[in-house]
């Protein structure tokens, strides 16, 4: 498994403009990330993995909001049953990262990523850091760039 100090490696070795955040305490939800960083839960992001059929797709969004997985399923073509959460193993077999630590980018292959434009309004946001007590403080625009992600609407906003 990857550690936090991989990811710092990953962010040195290509010159991201983020930084690795230790935290005095672990931070297992978007509230208590929020907290620990004196944010909103906008500014926390979420990296959720999912399988569409057999194949990782990494879904990045903000805060607390949920993912509609009926529009993953929609951008794929496929029926919503077709696309899951990802199990535990899944996540850290994908990611090399613990659930709840996931950052959007430094896995061990790139994956492909879809980035909801909610999280795109904010400059600078707060993502796993690879464990549950670090974060990093990353620009929107370095995520986008290093994932190379597809930007999606992710997210129900009419509710």
């Amino acid at each position: 498994m990857l550690s936090p100090s991989d990811l710092a490696h990953f962010l040195r070795e290509r010159g991201l403009r983020a930084e690795l955040l230790t935290l005095p305490m672990e931070t297992p939800t978007v509230e208590a990330a929020a907290e620990a960083v004196g944010t909103s839960s906008e500014k926390i992001v979420k990296s959720v993995l999912f399988m569409v059929d057999d194949r990782p797709v990494l879904a990045i969004t903000s805060g607390s909001r949920r993912i509609d997985r009926r529009r993953i399923a929609k951008s794929f073509g496929v029926g919503r049953k077709r696309v899951r959460l990802a199990d535990e193993n899944q996540v850290q077999t994908a990611t090399g990262y613990p659930v709840g630590a996931v950052p959007p980018f430094g896995h061990p292959e790139p994956l492909l990523t879809i980035i909801d434009p909610g999280l795109l309004v904010h400059d600078v946001v707060y993502a796993g850091g690879g464990a549950s007590d670090h974060l990093i403080r990353v620009e929107t625009v370095e995520i986008l760039r290093v994932t190379q992600g597809e930007v999606l609407e992710l997210i129900d906003r009419s509710v």
